[in-house]
């Protein structure tokens, strides 16, 4: 099967790092293909920084479908665009932040989640209440370090991480714990080791549903809410 993943920022080497926990969780016979979204922000921090990556994100979701893409893989954790993805794509369409979540939800029945800067713990929060987490989620927690940083400076990142996800466990009664980022992906193993609890990348959890969506023959519904948008230029050369 062919599983594409999409990073909505411009950083490549960002993407790369993606792509290397995409391929290590991919099965035998999955194709991972990865695309950087041109002209995004450098990193996605906020709500503004979202909506200015989510066209690209959409246009690179429509070609990969076109050669021939079964599933997308949204690799931002604060799931951008992830709707309207659902909207122009016929496959299934998964987001890191859902994917991490459900995840978590089924191997623990309490866990936390740590992110990138103080200003996306309202955005996850919203979205653990959206995807129906709220009382399994025991905290948001941020290391306060930008996006970036998680490259330009990995050690500090790493320290910092290991104490949040210790004060989780320690303070919260997390027994799993949600990194909240995907340039955190290269450290969760580590970390996981150093913790002793369940330490889960959200490109992982989401390569790993798409596979079994794809494999379950699941393919996003065209009847309501997803239905692909309705093409305009028709209507405007019908209606001058």
């Amino acid at each position: 099967m062919k599983i594409f993943v999409v990073n909505p920022n411009s950083t490549a080497s960002m993407t790369e790092t993606i792509r290397l926990s995409a391929v290590r969780a991919a099965a035998p016979g999955t194709q991972i293909t990865v695309a950087t979204v041109a002209g995004a922000p450098a990193s996605i921090e906020g709500y503004a920084d979202e909506a200015r990556a989510v066209p690209g994100t959409l246009d690179a979701i429509r070609l990969a479908e076109a050669q021939g893409a079964q599933a997308t893989v949204i690799a931002c954790f604060d799931d951008p665009g992830l709707s309207a993805a659902r909207e122009v794509a016929t496959g299934p369409v998964i987001g890191i932040c859902q994917a991490g979540i459900q995840v978590a939800m089924t191997i623990a029945a309490r866990f936390s989640i740590v992110t990138t800067l103080p200003r996306s713990v309202p955005i996850i929060e919203d979205l653990v209440d959206a995807y129906g987490a709220s009382r399994q989620c025991r905290s948001v927690r941020s290391v306060n370090l930008p996006v970036l940083a998680l490259e330009e400076d990995p050690e500090t990142a790493f320290a910092r991480l290991r104490t949040e996800i210790r004060r989780a466990i320690n303070e919260d009664g997390a027994e799993a714990v949600v990194l909240g980022c995907a340039g955190m992906a290269e450290m969760c193993r580590a970390l996981q080791l150093e913790t002793g609890v369940p330490v889960i990348d959200g490109v992982s959890a989401a390569v790993k549903l798409a596979e079994a969506m794809v494999g379950g023959g699941f393919a996003t519904a065209k009847t309501g809410s997803f239905a692909f948008p309705r093409d305009k230029s028709l209507m405007a050369a019908t209606h001058p």
